[in-house]
C-alpha cells in the first residue's frame, strides 16, 4: 500500500507512527542533525530562550524523542516530564539522564523525568504544567485539534505552549521544490541506514497532509489558545508556534 495511503486515515497514521519511531529511534538523533544541516540545536535554544523557563516551572516535554528540549529546561532549573509514545525513545532518554547526570547534582537541578504516553490522552490532571513544548510532535499526531486540546488541558491558566516543526509552504512551487529534495534524501537514507526507502520518506508524506503553520496557528486559536503567534524558521520551512492558556 503507498505511504499516503497507511497515513491517510488518524487510526493508520497512529499505527505507522508507532512502528516507524520504534524502528528509527537508534538512529533518530542523527537523522535530525542530517535533516536540518546540523541547525536542529540552535532551533532548539530559539524555543528554549521564546520560553524562557524558571527556576521551579512545571514544563512537560511531549514527543521529547531522546529529550533535548527536556534536558535544555531542565538546565535552566525547570521541573520537567518528557513524554514520547516510542518506549524506546523514552530508554534512550533515561540511559541519557544517567549519563548527563552530575555526582552531585542539587534539588534544584532535578533531572527530567520520562515516561511513554501518547500527545492526545495525556496521564496528567488538568492545569498540571507552566509550559508545555513540542518538537516534531504536531505534524505526527493522528489527530491534531485533540493534541492542542490536551495540552491547554493541562496547562495552568497563564501557561504557554511552543512547539517546533517542519512547515507546509504556502508558495506551491517553493512547497514542490521542498517535498522533492525530502523525498529524495529521505529515500537515499532510508535505503542506507534501513534498507526501506520509505522510512524517512515519511517526512515528506507527513509535510503533505500538514495543515501548514499560518493554518496550525488558527486551530491553536479555535481551541482556546491566546496571543498566538509563529516564527518563520528556515526561510519558512520551518515554525515555531507559540501560545497561551
Amino acid at each position: 500500500m503507498p505511504l499516503d495511503d497507511l497515513i491517510a486515515t488518524p487510526e493508520g497514521k497512529r499505527r505507522y507512527v508507532r512502528t516507524l519511531f520504534a524502528t528509527i529511534a537508534d538512529r533518530y538523533d542523527f537523522i535530525t542533525v542530517v535533516l536540518s544541516y546540523g541547525r536542529d540545536r540552535r532551533w532548539k535554544r530559539r524555543v528554549i530562550d521564546l520560553a524562557a523557563p524558571s527556576p521551579d516551572m512545571r514544563a512537560a516535554d511531549l514527543a521529547t524523542g531522546t529529550g533535548d528540549l527536556a534536558f535544555a529546561l531542565a538546565a535552566r532549573g525547570a521541573r520537567v516530564v518528557g513524554l514520547d509514545i516510542t518506549p524506546r525513545m523514552i530508554e534512550l532518554a533515561v540511559r541519557r539522564a544517567g549519563l548527563s547526570a552530575p555526582p552531585n547534582r542539587g534539588p534544584d537541578r532535578a533531572a527530567p523525568q520520562f515516561m511513554v504516553g501518547d500527545m492526545v490522552a495525556l496521564p496528567f490532571a488538568s492545569g498540571s504544567f507552566d509550559l508545555v513544548t513540542t518538537g516534531y510532535g504536531l505534524r505526527n499526531v493522528s489527530d491534531l485539534p485533540a493534541a492542542i486540546d490536551e495540552i491547554l488541558r493541562v496547562l495552568k491558566p497563564g501557561g504557554q505552549a511552543l512547539s517546533l516543526d517542519f512547515n507546509r509552504p504556502s508558495n506551491p512551487a517553493v512547497r514542490a521544490v521542498y517535498l522533492v529534495y525530502l523525498t529524495m534524501v529521505g529515500g537515499m537514507l532510508g535505503w542506507i541506514l534501513h534498507r526501506d526507502p520509505d522510512t524517512y520518506r515519511y517526512i515528506p508524506a507527513s509535510i503533505r497532509n500538514y495543515p501548514g503553520a499560518e493554518a496550525v496557528a488558527r486551530i491553536m486559536e479555535t481551541r482556546g489558545f491566546a496571543r498566538v503567534r509563529y516564527y518563520r524558521v528556515l526561510g519558512g520551512l520551518m515554525a515555531i508556534h507559540h501560545g497561551f492558556k
